[in-house]
């Protein structure tokens, strides 16, 4: 087992643990494991709690939003906990380290859910949002012959509590984004020094418990706001996130720590702004030498060869050699892009099609009848996950590695496209963490959120643009929160398509990444012999 840092705080182990150790991936080590593990949990509850049902809370009485509104409100939520996950990565690396950042991000993301149970509240809602706007009654569907207005003009004109709406939304996006760039690779800190096999199965455990708390949120949670009360089922999440603060913070005394070191980021930039501005000054020095006549062997060279020591740079051989090793998988995760642009239409649009559905009805002592939560149809996918994960992790992988058949992280991920499952996920965090150099591991985890990020954002775009009133395959403008009228088969369609052409072009840009590493590594087996 590696020898500890001198900087790095860590529970001792004595020798007869030491022994033991090697027996199990996790000895010694499950106790750490399993706070993160929970907290993980807690903090999915408290996510899915807000994202399950927020397109269903906002496009019914009082609020009033059109279908298309509340879906890009929660996409651009979405979109804002990825983007920031590269300066919570940047923030834990360079100033606070990986638990100090998650704990203040997790206290952040409690301010920002305070406010939804206020929000749904009637007596909380009104002194922070005014007065309910009120507008004629309109026939939609038959307006009269003679109107000069277009039907139901005023109808999602004014989104009522926008604006405490969006505040608590970007307070819990920027705290869950810092606290999902940093959680992963603490978790994997856990027991990097256990080995490759330790950290694979901690990968596939972690997944697990996102999706068990998904589970509880979609399965309970959804089921409360939808048939009982919004205000209890947004006080639930909210109770969840602040245990899982509790659980983090009193999980200090067993977890390893290490305090900040410098961040990847500024190195990042710093080699990349250097590089740039080196090879302009090579090109203008090349051009002025030409015109005066003077003839040059032209030498041909990476973009960061000349920030190197040993080309005359300011910067040691590892930390560019790391640089590039980063760029090269930043294709991989634009590749990406366009599959994130489908996944997160299962917390919005399909969300809003279920709605139109014929759920049965739910009968009880009571005379009051309940549905079906409209977010339970979402949920299929993270019960299949609870289930083979656990099947994978502890019968499939074994066999496969034995036989020496054990897939790469990207050719999993291809087949995660492949049955378009959440799957691709979890390979993916692998991926991210195993792939780069150690000294970008939270680098290129933020990244690989950032990229997500942008994905949603694109998703936000495109609905918006089959919103418009000349395409109308999502809002016809007409008839407020009836998408029966629109074209959303055409919407569906259109994101099959996507997924399809991200599969081909995934395959690509994941094989040419297997060639170079290859190439790579054969390099460097040649220079030691």
């Amino acid at each position: 087992m590696e020898e500890a840092e001198p900087s790095e705080r860590s529970p001792l182990l004595n020798s007869g643990e030491r022994g033991r150790a090697a027996s199990s991936a996790f000895h010694g080590r499950r106790l750490a494991c399993a706070a993160v593990l929970l907290a993980e949990l807690l903090e999915r509850v408290a996510f899915y709690g807000i994202t399950s049902n927020l397109v269903l809370f906002l496009n019914g009485p009082p609020y009033g939003w059109e279908g298309a509104q509340a879906s890009q409100a929660l996409l651009l939520f979405m979109g804002i906990t990825y983007l920031v996950s590269p300066f919570g990565g940047w923030l834990a690396d360079a100033l606070l380290g990986k638990f100090g950042t998650i704990l203040l991000s997790m206290a952040l993301y409690l301010l920002g859910m305070l406010a939804f149970p206020v929000i749904a509240a009637p007596h909380t809602r009104q002194g922070l949002c005014g007065d309910i706007p009120l507008f004629p009654v309109e026939n939609c569907s038959s307006p009269a012959a003679n109107a000069t207005v277009a039907p139901c003009s005023q109808v999602g004109a004014t989104r009522y509590c926008a604006t405490a709406t969006f505040v608590g939304l970007v307070l819990v996006g920027l705290g869950v984004g810092s606290v999902k760039a940093n959680i992963t690779p603490f978790g994997a800190d856990q027991v990097k020094d256990r080995g490759p096999e330790a950290t694979r199965r901690f990968f596939n455990w972690f997944y697990w418990s996102i999706n068990l708390g998904a589970i509880l949120s979609l399965g309970g949670i959804a089921y409360i706001q939808q048939n009982v009360s919004f205000v209890i089922g947004y006080s639930i999440p909210t109770v969840c996130i602040g245990i899982s603060f509790m659980v983090f913070l009193c999980g200090q005394s067993f977890f390893i720590t290490k305090p900040p070191d410098g961040s990847a980021f500024t190195d990042m930039f710093k080699i990349l702004a250097y590089s740039c501005c080196s090879r302009k000054r090579h090109v203008e020095h090349s051009t002025n030498s030409e015109g005066q006549g003077v003839l040059q062997q032209p030498r041909k060279q990476s973009l960061f060869e000349m920030a190197k020591l040993s080309r005359g740079g300011p910067f040691r051989e590892d930390k560019v050699e790391d640089v590039k090793a980063l760029v090269k998988i930043i294709p991989v995760f634009l590749a990406l892009i366009p599959y994130w642009t489908v996944y997160f239409q299962m917390q919005t649009t399909y969300v809003l099609q279920s709605l139109h559905l014929k759920i049965p009805e739910i009968s009880n002592d009571t005379n009051s009848i309940h549905t079906f939560p409209a977010a339970w149809l979402t949920m299929f996918d993270a019960v299949l996950i609870l289930i083979l994960i656990p099947l994978k992790d502890k019968l499939v992988d074994p066999i496969l590695k034995r036989n020496g058949l054990l897939p790469s992280s990207l050719k999993r991920i291809a087949v995660g496209m492949f049955f378009v499952m959440c799957s691709a996920f979890a390979a993916g965090l692998e991926f991210a963490y195993s792939a780069a150099p150690k000294s970008m591991q939270s680098a290129i985890m933020g990244l690989f959120f950032f990229f997500s990020g942008i994905g949603s954002f694109v998703g936000s775009g495109l609905l918006a643009l089959v919103s418009i009133k000349e395409i109308g395959w999502m809002s016809n403008h007409t008839d407020f929160g009836n998408i029966n009228g629109c074209q959303l088969n055409y919407y569906f369609f259109l994101l099959a398509a996507i997924q399809g052409a991200t599969l081909l072009l995934f395959l690509i840009v994941s094989v040419k990444y297997d060639h170079q590493k290859s190439k790579i590594n054969e390099v460097a087996a040649n220079g030691r012999i």
